[in-house]
């Protein structure tokens, strides 16, 4: 069975510390947000909480997936993985409201999603009276409205706090390590944009999926209710399950790193291009350099060199990877 979450009780809005905002575990926080006006509403009914996002609406367009009653709720994909068992739409909030509490009652429902929707754009003055201090962070507040889905395994570049501020989620992470059990599909065809597992989590397939079993002994799990929030540190896997017929989270993502850095997904596509299919021993040469460069790198490794000469190996800054960029697009182009 999944390991509990270690939890914190007593924090209100306000109340974030270093200490959680960059912790390297997961951590549950109940209550956090039970003051906020969106949660008590939705609490009261989900008639109550769907009313006062209308209130907040002002007309944007929203992005959308609808799934048939046979998705289960699953965003994935089609059985040969040469599409999706979704469709996308771009239609009014209020739109998706009402198809969400048309279908409430049929047992199975089509599957109704509203995902990583900018708030500010979305919801304007929604996020006066339901926000969370993060001590400064420019974080990225987005809302996500359904009924009940489910969202494979997958991770996230920056950290993230999710807060439940209607209906119920069930939360299973695993940590970074365990990419190589979790049968991970297509990185450049994907369902929303990140890569996602195969499994299916609520049914996993041992027999095509051995190598889950041990994924499962380092797994985590907890369900959170309305004002209860989960961090998720940055590159931990997490599957998520809406568990009522109206569910929103709001969530915040930010990175602990500065604006010029390019997110090392880019890294990644560029080494299929240029090391993945180089002879084994040429790449075991590059993982040392790598090792050497990147991931152990510190104050000595380029201590022989002058100051004036460290080129790339100096700290980067804002104009310094502005021309490191220049110069990788300049090489690529060819």
């Amino acid at each position: 069975m999944p390991k509990a979450i270690r939890e914190i009780a007593g924090l209100g809005p306000n109340d974030l510390g270093d200490e959680i905002l960059t912790s390297t575990q997961p951590l549950i926080l109940r209550g956090l947000a039970a003051s906020w006006p969106m949660v008590r509403a939705g609490i009261a009914s989900d008639r109550e909480g769907d009313a006062y996002l209308r209130r907040h609406y002002q007309g944007a367009t929203v992005g959308a997936m609808l799934g048939g009653p046979d998705s289960a709720g699953r965003f994935f994909y089609n059985d040969d993985l040469s599409g999706f068992n979704f469709y996308p739409v771009h239609a009014k909030l209020t739109a998706v409201l009402d198809e969400i509490i048309a279908k409430r009652e049929m047992n199975p429902a089509p599957t109704v999603y509203v995902g990583s929707t900018t708030v500010e754009t979305c919801l304007p003055g929604f996020r006066e009276h339901n926000d969370l201090g993060l001590g400064g962070r420019d974080a990225l507040m987005s809302i996500w409205i359904g009924n009940r889905t489910r969202i494979a395994a997958h991770y996230d570049v920056p950290d993230n706090i999710a807060v439940v501020a209607a209906g119920h989620r069930r939360f299973t992470l695993f940590p970074p390590a365990q990419l190589k059990n979790l049968y991970v599909g297509p990185l450049d065809f994907t369902p929303a944009g990140q890569a996602i597992s195969l499994v299916d989590m609520l049914k996993p397939d041992f027999e095509r999926h051995p190598k889950y079993a041990e994924a499962l002994e380092h797994a985590h799990s907890a369900t959170l209710g309305p004002g209860d929030a989960i961090f998720i540190p940055s590159m931990w896997w997490h599957h998520i399950e809406a568990l009522d017929p109206f569910n929103v989270l709001v969530n915040y993502w930010w990175r602990q790193s500065p604006d010029w850095m390019d997110t090392p997904t880019n890294a990644l596509m560029l080494a299929f291009l240029t090391m993945r299919d180089l002879p084994a021993e040429q790449r075991l040469a590059w993982q040392e350099i790598f090792r050497h460069y990147i991931f152990e790198a510190d104050s000595d490794t380029a201590a022989h060199i002058p100051t004036t000469a460290h080129g790339v190996l100096a700290p980067l800054d804002d104009d310094g990877a502005r021309a490191l960029r220049a110069q990788l697009l300049k090489k690529m182009n060819r």
